[in-house]
């Protein structure tokens, strides 16, 4: 299988890649123009396969796409090229609108074109799969359900809207011209080689220099987590076998508070390398909350753990444990990136 793959040097997109590497033998085409989060070294290995092709190229530019479509000839495309970071959103809207929604549009038209030109049998068995997340749904209260597959809409941040009018398109392309899509919507992913201004691995390196670590509000906001790992598997799995025309809500049903992850965090670390000032909590420094904050993500994935036969390995606080334990171990990249473009002053967007 030959799989067009966007945003291969993201965090999830790296993920994705390394799997399709080490577990499959499909081609990959990873278009990826390398913003501010990509990281080729996240490929590890994998970017050395011959059946590995990067292209430093922008999905919101039509003749470039044009020419990935023509020149690799896709039986799939994997999307997850996106700006996803709530605080930058809200800062400057403009980059999401125009990777989020002109961006999958471009790839959609793109793919169109190219869809409508196969012979029967490759127009049969082509698949377009949106990666997409659980922020379009908006919030939940206590006690409220988790999210589904049948959940409304309700985007409350410049990021979420624009990730919600990108599904509307995906699902539009299928229902008026026929395009064979699938939508994934997915919880917060955590793991090795996340950017730093993310929650996890903002607090671990925070915590690890001994600086203040934000966090909004009372810390008693609710994120569904999975680790990245995982996620990379469900996505293959729905490539290779997911159903055109539906939606595949991907979550390891491990909700927790940002509070106690936080605490969490902090006592991995007092445990693996401790701290002469003492337990690393007298580091937490409670911020005002920022606008809109959704109070509550959770993610019912039952359906699509039984459609999938899959399901998530890692549970919360090993994948956290490992995650704090790679950070550790890996210091020159995470400190080149903080030294670059990064002070770990910004809140991670998940606080």
């Amino acid at each position: 299988m030959r799989i067009l793959l966007t945003g291969g040097c993201g965090f999830i997109g790296s993920a994705v890649v390394r799997h399709l590497m080490r577990h499959t033998d499909h081609s990959i085409l990873n278009v990826d123009k390398l913003t501010y989060a990509a990281s080729q070294d996240a490929l590890e290995d994998a970017g050395s396969f011959s059946r590995y092709v990067h292209v430093a190229d922008d999905i919101a530019d039509r003749t470039a796409m044009q020419n990935a479509f023509d020149t690799f000839q896709p039986d799939r495309v994997m999307h997850l090229a996106a700006e996803s970071h709530v605080d930058r959103s809200i800062d400057g809207p403009e980059t999401f609108i125009q990777t989020n929604i002109v961006g999958t549009y471009t790839l959609l038209q793109c793919a169109l074109g190219y869809w409508r030109k196969l012979p029967d049998d490759k127009r049969e068995s082509f698949r377009f799969h949106h990666i997409s997340t659980d922020e379009v749904f908006g919030a939940l209260k206590p006690g409220d359900p988790a999210f589904t597959e049948d959940t409304a809409y309700d985007p409350r941040s410049p990021y979420s809207a624009s990730k919600a009018a990108s599904d509307h398109l995906v699902r539009a392309w299928h229902h008026t011209y026929g395009l064979p899509v699938i939508v994934s919507n997915t919880t917060n992913n955590y793991g090795p080689w996340q950017f730093p201004d993310k929650l996890i691995p903002l607090v671990t390196l925070n915590a690890l220099s001994g600086q203040p670590i934000p966090v909004y509000g009372d810390g008693s906001n609710q994120r569904d987590w999975i680790y990245v790992e995982d996620h990379a598997e469900a996505l293959v799995r729905i490539i290779e076998a997911g159903i055109p025309g539906h939606t595949y809500a991907i979550s390891a049903r491990q909700p927790r508070s940002n509070i106690d992850v936080v605490r969490n965090i902090c006592a991995i670390l007092d445990k693996l390398l401790p701290d002469p000032a003492g337990p690393r909590e007298h580091l937490i420094r409670f911020v005002s909350d920022r606008p809109g904050h959704d109070f509550r993500y959770e993610v019912d994935p039952s359906r699509a753990e039984q459609a999938l036969g899959w399901r998530a390995k890692h549970d919360f606080e090993t994948g956290l444990q490992q995650t704090v334990k790679w950070y550790l171990n890996n210091t020159s990249w995470w400190q080149k990136i903080r030294a670059n473009s990064y002070d770990g002053s910004r809140l991670g967007s998940a606080a």
